[in-house]
């Protein structure tokens, strides 16, 4: 199975050790579990409290969608180069508390996407569907359904309730943030960058980005919207340098 990156169409230079990235993941990981947590157990859910629950909501979508990113950089070994232990354990990690996903049943699959994008060999794109977001979501989802998932998800919820926390506090703080993230990842990540449109794609990677500026690039898909054919060219370099891919190459 592989652990590390498809090579890239150019070098661009990576520095062999650089502690941001952790420490990126780290803060996206510690406040995605104190969202988590916090809203479970101790959010009380009222007709007066839930102008309050609707941003959490949406931070923890947001935050859901950077704990894919993080497993993503993992598959690509981007997160602890030539450390592939750690980027096995840190993406499993990463998938199974976002919503139970196998990290190792995703990364074969993200790697068929990188060597067939935008065929029918492709995983993530609908041959049938390259212009329709909708069908193409539902194959999505069926895709990377699995039962041993949805049996993981009810194990954790009871013992969640075992714990005392309240139905439909889970809900709110996790299934809903879950399908967010889901439609957020999916919508920005794959179905923009990766649909047939009016405009060619620029090369064999069948890839565009979407042209979204710095902050609404990271707001919405951590970079791989806004710089989703960068990621084509350069797979091995993490999400939070890919800007820098496009001005010269280099992420020093």
């Amino acid at each position: 199975m592989p652990t590390e990156t498809l090579p890239a169409d150019a070098p661009v230079a990576i520095p062999a050790a650089d502690t941001t990235g952790v420490a990126a993941a780290g803060a996206i990981a510690a406040a995605w579990l104190a969202v988590h947590f916090g809203g479970i157990f101790t959010f009380h859910l009222t007709s007066v409290t839930w102008p309050l629950a609707v941003p959490l909501v949406a931070l923890q979508a947001w935050l859901s969608t950077g704990m894919f990113i993080i497993a993503h950089d993992c598959m690509h070994g981007s997160f602890a180069r030539g450390r592939p232990a750690i980027n096995r354990a840190v993406g499993r990690t990463a998938l199974m508390l976002y919503a139970g996903l196998d990290y190792d049943r995703m990364l074969p699959n993200h790697f068929a996407h990188h060597r067939h994008v935008g065929t029918a060999a492709d995983p993530d794109f609908d041959a049938a569907n390259p212009t329709r977001p909708g069908p193409w979501l539902i194959a999505f989802f069926r895709r990377y359904y699995s039962h041993w998932q949805i049996v993981r998800i009810v194990v954790v919820l009871s013992i969640y309730q075992l714990c005392g926390a309240a139905l439909p506090n889970i809900l709110v703080f996790w299934a809903i943030p879950a399908l967010l993230a889901l439609v957020q990842l999916f919508y920005f990540g794959t179905f923009l960058p990766h649909r047939h449109a009016s405009d060619a794609f620029p090369d064999r990677h069948n890839a565009r980005s979407s042209g979204f500026g710095p902050l609404v690039s990271v707001l919405t898909c951590f970079n791989f919207g806004g710089y989703h054919h960068e990621h084509h060219l350069h797979p091995h370099v993490p999400w939070w340098r890919l800007p820098a891919t496009r001005h010269g190459g280099a992420t020093a």
